[in-house]
């Protein structure tokens, strides 16, 4: 069952990104005039494009923890040359799982902590202003987009316990 929630973990944000950006649904203050919105991204990769690859590709990633439960989880697909139909080591399924769930666990729990005490992930202080009263609404939309993201990584965690213990016994 842990296995199907992560997907809907990482939805919501996605949904997030995709309408706020890509769709340009007000849910985030416009930028000033002449701002730069591609940040650091090339000028040949729009915003809109680089927010929609990011958010399938977490979905993709999110969706490789069925793997964890399901049948090409153990036994690798009849498509892959040389390898159709072996068992799945268990330490090829278990190493890249283990270490996702860990630095999804402190990405986000440090994400969560800097921004509970108003500071940014790099440890420089945020305005003191409420959010709330600046934002109202869109501050609560985002972080409702962005708080399930928060299990993603003890879900892994649990989810890659359990797929170790089923095949290793």
């Amino acid at each position: 069952m842990a296995a199907y929630a992560i997907p809907f973990t990482v939805l919501p944000s996605s949904i997030w990104r995709i309408v706020t950006f890509t769709f340009h649904v007000p849910l985030v203050n416009d930028p000033p005039p002449g701002a730069d919105v591609n940040g650091t991204l090339p000028n040949w990769f729009p915003l809109e494009l680089y927010v929609v690859v990011l958010s399938v590709f977490s979905e993709l990633l999110a969706f490789l923890a069925i793997g964890l439960i399901a049948r090409w989880g153990e036994v690798f697909p009849r498509w892959t040359p040389g390898l159709r139909g072996r068992r799945v080591p268990v330490l090829v399924a278990v190493v890249p799982a283990a270490l996702g769930a860990t630095v999804l666990t402190a990405l986000w729990t440090w994400a969560t902590v800097t921004t509970f005490f108003r500071r940014t992930i790099q440890g420089d202080s945020l305005p003191a202003d409420n959010p709330f009263a600046e934002y109202g609404w869109q501050y609560a939309v985002a972080a409702a987009a962005y708080v399930p993201l928060i299990a993603w990584g003890p879900l892994l965690a649990a989810v890659t316990f359990a797929y170790y213990r089923r095949r290793r016994s």
